[in-house]
């Protein structure tokens, strides 16, 4: 949520704090003195007013955020921010601002200026690094223009008249994990042969043998996000992120955009991960155990994975957000500001799907009926 008119004294409850804007990060343009952001055109920062432009110095020898240890998580994680707004006061006018108690950076609604806020609760972690924004919301709303003319179920005339409203560039909370995996496993493998029947048809009967190994395999920045504002489904749509490609953090980087702290801790994250780790590993030794033994399928798969060498990163992803209306109903989607794939909802034309289903229909059948007439 950006930033909302003054609060009045009935509106200042329990369910919000104070806090003052943890440093000043407005960089001032040399040329004319406006508020500089960060350009996704340049990487650096540039003024909306004159158009100077600056680049962003990241401290000596440090590039991009560092693995940190898993078994250390304890000692800075917490995720118990116990207020659902917080009222932030901007150090560069004064103006008190009402913001959701997650977000760690905006706009001040009065002056322009950019913030970085104060935590609620100084043990929680600060981003470690950042995946600066690389496309403008120029570039997201001609993605989106492409993205829904390629959707063959939405009407024509939502494609027309789909206009997004104003893109909000915000910075989202994401964990990354990296661990060694060892697994033994056993099961079944099976061959398939195929036998014709007395009657001329065909019938496929496997054969099974059992198998059992060992596999090793390393998983690199296990994605998970953090947030729970959020569309989970939408934002899976927008991955893959490069990671690799981060930014040891600095204000500058998120200077003119929204950014939000990490609802889901480092600990439900790993579990979330694990999970996610052992569902890719029950689908790669499959595709090893076919691989090998030129099977055609697995079942009674069991695999017995240890974990080691566990790290972990802190990082901001950026991602346009935006939404258009049609017949009085809004869409929402999103755009991966990074990459620059969309992800979201588009109405559904129910004539084209009855025309798709009937004509797929009819293929079957005709194909059904060549392979008789073949037969």
């Amino acid at each position: 949520m950006m930033g909302e008119a003054k609060m009045s004294e009935f509106d200042t409850n329990l369910d919000a704090q104070t806090t003052d804007t943890l440093e000043e990060t407005d960089k001032k343009c040399p040329s004319c003195g406006g508020v500089m952001d960060f350009d996704p055109a340049t990487g650096g920062l540039s003024c909306p007013y004159c158009g100077h432009t600056e680049e962003i110095q990241n401290r000596e020898g440090v590039e991009s955020a560092e693995e940190l240890a898993l078994e250390d998580a304890d000692k800075v994680e917490n995720c118990d921010w116990g207020v659902a707004k917080k009222t932030v006061i901007c150090k560069a006018c004064g103006a008190e601002s009402v913001y959701d108690a997650l977000e760690i950076s905006a706009v001040c609604p009065f002056c322009g200026s950019n913030q970085v806020m104060e935590a609620s609760d100084q043990n929680t972690m600060a981003p470690g690094g950042v995946v600066p924004f690389q496309i403008s919301d120029k570039q997201a709303s001609d993605l989106f223009k492409n993205w829904i003319r390629r959707k063959w179920f939405c009407p024509k005339l939502a494609k027309e008249s789909a206009k997004a409203k104003n893109f909000k560039g915000i910075y989202l909370p994401f964990w990354t994990f990296d661990a060694l995996t060892k697994s033994k496993y056993r099961g079944e493998y099976g061959k398939d042969k195929v036998k014709k029947k007395a009657d001329g048809k065909t019938q496929v009967e496997t054969t099974w043998y059992s198998v059992r190994g060992n596999h090793e395999e390393f998983f690199d920045d296990e994605l998970i996000c953090a947030t729970t504002n959020h569309n989970q489904s939408m934002l899976r749509g927008l991955e893959p992120y490069n990671t690799a490609d981060n930014k040891t953090y600095r204000p500058e980087y998120v200077a003119g955009f929204a950014a939000e702290r990490y609802a889901i801790g480092i600990k439900e994250a790993w579990q979330m991960a694990k999970s996610s780790i052992k569902f890719k590993l029950q689908r790669s030794i499959e595709r090893r155990i076919i691989k090998e033994n030129n099977a055609d399928r697995v079942r009674n798969l069991q695999v017995d994975a240890t974990f080691s060498k566990l790290t972990y990163k802190y990082l901001l992803l950026p991602v346009w957000i935006s939404s258009y209306k049609y017949k009085e109903k809004v869409y929402q989607f999103m755009v991966n500001g990074q990459t620059g794939k969309v992800s979201g909802k588009t109405p559904i034309s129910i004539p084209k799907v009855i025309i798709t289903v009937v004509a797929i229909a009819l293929i079957l059948i005709l194909i059904s009926m060549l392979a008789q007439y073949a037969g």
